[in-house]
Formats: C-alpha cells, sequence, structure tokens
C-alpha cells in the first residue's frame, strides 16, 4: 500500500508498506541537480551532498557515520543531472534514527571552513580519478558537446577551477536557495506504517524551511557531429548517441524496450554480433538516460584502434536494421519478458521501491503501480518499436564521440 502525505511546508512524505521484510529503506530527494548549475555554480549541488556528511551542530562526521555503522545499516548518497538524493537503510526498529538523522545533516550541516577545505581536496581527486578513467570519461566529453551548451551537459563533479573557486558563503546561498520544502521528496519503503512516519517527519521535517526554487529552462537542441579527444591509450573509447524519450513521453516504454534489443543485455544485437560473434571489443552496451523534458540514447564500447572504423560500421548498421526492420514477435515476447522480468525482481529491494516512489513523485506527480507498468509494456508492438527508432536513428541526430589514438578519419561508417 502506497500513502502520501504533504506537510505544511512542501515537503512530500511518500510510504510503501511491505509487512515481509524487516528493513525500511528512506530517503530525501532534492529536485536539484548539475541542470539546475551555470558555469560559475557548476559542481556546487554535488558539493554540497559531500558536505551534508561532514558534521552537524551536534555531530561529527564520524558520528554521523557510526550512528548508522552500529545498528548495521548503509548510508549513501548521489547528485545526478536533477536530482540529489540522501539514503538509509535500517532494520525496521531503528526507523526513528534514520529518519531523525536525515533531518539532521539536512537542517544543521555547519558548513565549517575547514571541512570545506578538506572536502575540495577529496573532490579534486575525485575529478582527477574521473579523468583517469577512460571508460567513465568519454561520457562526460560526449555530453559537453552533444547537449550544445545546455547546463545538461555541465559535469556533475564540475570542474577543478570551479571547486576551488567555491566559499562557504556561495555553498549556503545555493543551499538555502534550492532545498527548501517545496523542493523536497522523503520516501520509504519496507515494514513500516504511513501514520508513524508521518509522526516522525512532523517533528522532523516539518520544521524544513519553506518555498520551491523553480527555474524555467528550455530544453535542449542537440549538436549533431564528430568529436575527439587526442588520448595516449591502450584502447579507443567511443560513444555513439541521439536525442531519445523523456521521462515521461508516451514512447518512454517503446523506448525502453528498443534498448533492451540494441544493447541493454547480453543477448542484445551489439553485445551478440560485436562481441560474441566477432571478438571485436570486452565491454559494449547501450543505455538510456531519461530527463524532464528530453533524453538520451547512447551506445558505449571499447575497442582497438585498428577495429574502430569496423566497429563504428557495425553500430551504424544495427542502428539502420532497427530503423528499418521490426522486430519478430519472438522477439518482441522476449524483450518484454525481459524487461518485465528486471522490473519485478527489482521490487524485492526496499531501496529500489523506495527510488520508484521518489522518481514517480518527482516525474509524473503520482504513484505508478508495477501492474500499470507492465501493462503498457504488454501494450507496446513491433511498429511502435520500429517507428521510434526511424524517429531517433537518422543522419542529423547522431553524435559521436571518441577518446584514444584516433583521429576522425578513423571513424567513418560505411
Amino acid at each position: 500500500m502506497v500513502s502520501k502525505t504533504v506537510l505544511d511546508n512542501g515537503v512530500s512524505v511518500i510510504s510503501e508498506e511491505v509487512s515481509h521484510v524487516r528493513s525500511i529503506s528512506v530517503g530525501i530527494w532534492v529536485k536539484c541537480g548539475s541542470r539546475h548549475e551555470d558555469a560559475i555554480t557548476n559542481g556546487t549541488a554535488h558539493f554540497v551532498e559531500h558536505m551534508l556528511f561532514k558534521g552537524t551542530k551536534s555531530r561529527s562526521a564520524f558520528d554521523i557515520a557510526s550512528a548508522i555503522d552500529s545498528v548495521g545499516g548503509m548510508m549513501n548518497a548521489f547528485t545526478g543531472k536533477e536530482i540529489t538524493s540522501f539514503y538509509i537503510t535500517i532494520p525496521d526498529y531503528h526507523l526513528p534514527l534514520a529518519i531523525e538523522l536525515l533531518a539532521d545533516i539536512f537542517k544543521n550541516s555547519r558548513f565549517d571552513a575547514v571541512g570545506i577545505g578538506r572536502e575540495k581536496s577529496v573532490v579534486l581527486q575525485e575529478i582527477r580519478m574521473l579523468e583517469d578513467s577512460p571508460d567513465e570519461y568519454i561520457h562526460d566529453f560526449f555530453e559537453a558537446t552533444f547537449w550544445n551548451n545546455h547546463p545538461l551537459g555541465l559535469p556533475i563533479l564540475g570542474t577543478e577551477e570551479r571547486v576551488k573557486s567555491f566559499t562557504r558563503k556561495s555553498l549556503v546561498n545555493f543551499f538555502r536557495t534550492r532545498y527548501g520544502g517545496g523542493n523536497v521528496v522523503l520516501t520509504a519503503a519496507g515494514n513500516l506504517n504511513h501514520e508513524a512516519l508521518m509522526r516522525l517527519a512532523r517533528k522532523t521535517f516539518g520544521t524544513l524551511m519553506n518555498g520551491a526554487f523553480e527555474e524555467k529552462q528550455e530544453a535542449p537542441k542537440i549538436l549533431p557531429g564528430v568529436r575527439v579527444l587526442k588520448r595516449d591509450l591502450e584502447q579507443a573509447h567511443l560513444v555513439i548517441g541521439v536525442p531519445a524519450p523523456s521521462a515521461a513521453s508516451p514512447q518512454r516504454h517503446a523506448g525502453l524496450l528498443m534498448n533492451a534489443v540494441l544493447g541493454g543485455s547480453m543477448s542484445s544485437r551489439l553485445f551478440q554480433e560485436i562481441r560474441e560473434n566477432r571478438g571485436l571489443a570486452y565491454e559494449i552496451h547501450s543505455y538510456l538516460m531519461p530527463y524532464s523534458d528530453t533524453g538520451m540514447l547512447g551506445i558505449y564500447v571499447g575497442t582497438g584502434r585498428e577495429k574502430v572504423r569496423e566497429v563504428v560500421r557495425l553500430i551504424m548498421k544495427e542502428l539502420k536494421r532497427m530503423a528499418g526492420k521490426r522486430l519478430t514477435q519472438k522477439e518482441l515476447h522476449a524483450v518484454k519478458e525481459l524487461t518485465k522480468g528486471n522490473l519485478l525482481l527489482g521490487m524485492e529491494s526496499m531501496e529500489s521501491r523506495m527510488t520508484r516512489l521518489a522518481r514517480n513523485e518527482i516525474c509524473y506527480g503520482r504513484h505508478i503501480t508495477v501492474e500499470e507498468v507492465v501493462e503498457r509494456i504488454d501494450a507496446i508492438g513491433a511498429n511502435d518499436i520500429r517507428s521510434l527508432a526511424d524517429e531517433l536513428f537518422r543522419p542529423d541526430t547522431i553524435s559521436l564521440a571518441a577518446m584514444g589514438n584516433v583521429r576522425e578519419e578513423d571513424l567513418a561508417a560505411s
């Protein structure tokens, strides 16, 4: 059973009772990410995420970590393009501790100068580690130009120059502006009672400052083309991407199935053709990145420099095949079962359920049941997938980025 209550200060509290487990996952979700930054503030949301774990008025950073460790729980956080999340999974009888701790770091973090200076060093190391990982950094390089100077193309971590420039004043101003009650969703899933959760939420998050930061942005316009970042590497790392349905698009379920067929599993076309049949790559996969008003379908592959041209040709061939020929009924049935199975197995995790509650609220403003999703997946036909592929996989929408000892002429596909 899913229940929702909105506090007077705008915080939405949503819970799902799962009585047969002994755990609870609870999280704060903020409608703020790197998309809500600019060239000056880039990286701030991620840095704020770090700082909320570095001490409050009554707890040190060690106290925060040990409070959850001492009861066998897990605490984590992440920053994305459009959201930031702080979440805890604990035994069900420790829900009051989890709620109180989340409220403490959210309302009472000190942002002290010493901690900021120390965390700058940590984040700079994180940025350098990313840049030393070409299979990860290629995605930042690709998106920086694909989104054509739109904030969606900004790196979540920021840049070394920006991080070094952060001050306590700039961090606190960013936090106070964007982390008000109207921008916050509190979700919990597990062995809980909604009314008991609400008593805890009112006592803790009910005193959070009100307000919602609304920033109107135009949907990005992509910049197709080929870009190369020269690096002395053993492999060439490539991302090929096209625009895709948004998180709320009626075509999102067709996109989900199309991605699974193309490169979303070990039985997918790209994996089978490029890795299994030809041995041209160890890692190749496709992925969807849906946002509030747009989306991206990307294909990543790492291969040898001498194999780049052949790999690109084969990928383009599979895109043309997806757009030009309908799936067989056997393929359609298989990909639907794969997608539904992944969805249903994910429901075994309280963290996954808690995350679904938040994403449903933020993207759609209502709870969408698993049964509704399954029904929509079953309703997709082979023509729906082919039509979407025909719409997306066009020469004027395809972008390609490469990193390594490659030249633009190496990327020409027949």
